[in-house]
């Protein structure tokens, strides 16, 4: 009942956020290094800008609500906003939606507003990397859409697709080319989170049944391979003793386990078939290239580098003469090899009820 009404009030969900990033600002600096008071400062900094430019957007939406809802919280609910929205000032919609996209997409991790998330994902404990890469960025994204959904409903404002579609596609090139200048393990799987983020923001800018389908679909893929594939890299570096990419060499055979695992989890989120992230990857291919080939083959062109990239990295570090001093992995691998074996399965095959909510939620979307 309070995450119901947290979630359709626009000032509540603010706050929810805000405090999610105050929470972990905490957690990412908690070993006291320099360099992670650094990246957490960082993430302060930079988090309470974007929130402060979403406060602001918020702010519009209610100032666009008021004439048609009147004064007091029935105009920050959303299920109050969604049916009267077309009776909204467009202009102040279209100034809102500027600084919603700007502020949450900061804590989205998007291209250029990404600069916090590299530092706060390697210098933080693992377990907040997996936090931060698979929940918090969709929750951000979630109230992006939430406001996208008031645009669309509102037929003088501007399309919020065409800047979504431009933000994502910038975010995947530029988290694609940057993934082969990495030389820290959990940065490179930070660039990849952007550019997963960009994946999905392009999709639900595409818009549409398939694509928003596509888009929900990768958002769950996303979070938990990025969850598997951090908790594999947590034990790698403990046991490797470093986050270089240059120390860690031959993981499959001085951890056979653990390597083979990472090789997996990495394959998984390159989009190779046949694992869930493929199949979202591959419907948002589809939805575009019917109705904009050209965009279709920039994105697809942006995942091609990306998955270059990642292959190479995997080569380096999975492969060849082990190094370091072969410590044994005291953790189960059970979690691990359950998200993945989930990952497959939704490459495989989707349960109805689960197929049947994501269709029900992107016609929501429009």
């Amino acid at each position: 009942m309070n995450l119901v009404l947290v979630t359709n009030n626009i000032g509540l969900m603010w706050v929810a956020i805000e405090l999610a990033t105050l929470s972990t600002v905490l957690m990412v600096g908690i070993y006291r290094t320099p360099e992670a008071l650094e990246a957490a400062w960082k993430y302060f900094i930079l988090g309470s800008v974007g929130i402060a430019l979403a406060l602001f957007g918020t702010i519009l939406v209610y100032l666009a609500a008021e004439p048609a809802l009147g004064e007091g919280a029935a105009a920050m609910v959303f299920t109050n906003l969604l049916p009267r929205a077309a009776e909204f000032d467009p202009m102040i919609l279209n100034l809102a939606f500027v600084f919603l996209i700007l502020g949450y997409g900061t804590k989205v991790g998007l291209a250029p507003l990404h600069a916090w998330l590299p530092g706060a994902h390697a210098e933080g404990p693992t377990p907040i990397s997996a936090v931060l890469s698979g929940l918090l960025l969709n929750v951000a994204l979630y109230a992006v859409l939430r406001f996208k959904m008031l645009m669309t409903t509102n037929p003088d404002t501007l399309a919020p697709g065409p800047l979504m579609i431009t933000m994502g596609l910038v975010s995947l090139i530029f988290a694609a080319l940057m993934l082969y200048r990495r030389r820290d393990i959990k940065r490179l799987f930070a660039y990849s989170s952007i550019e997963h983020m960009g994946i999905i923001v392009f999709a639900f800018g595409m818009g549409g049944p398939l694509a928003n389908f596509a888009g929900l679909l990768h958002m769950v893929m996303h979070s938990l391979t990025k969850s598997a594939i951090f908790f594999s890299v947590g034990h790698v570096a403990q046991i490797k003793g470093s986050q270089k990419i240059a120390e860690i060499r031959g993981l499959t055979h001085s951890h056979p386990a653990l390597g083979w695992a990472l090789v997996i989890g990495v394959l998984a989120i390159a989009g190779m078939p046949p694992f869930g992230v493929f199949m979202s990857e591959f419907l948002i291919i589809s939805s575009t290239f019917s109705r904009a080939p050209l965009l279709a083959l920039i994105f697809v062109a942006g995942l091609l580098l990306a998955f270059g990239a990642l292959l190479l990295r995997l080569t380096g570090f999975a492969f060849g003469a082990p190094t370091g001093n072969g410590q044994p992995v005291r953790a189960s691998m059970v979690p691990l090899y359950i998200h993945m074996g989930l990952v497959l399965l939704a490459g495989i095959y989707l349960p109805g009820p689960m197929v049947a909510w994501f269709q029900a939620v992107a016609r929501l979307l429009g």
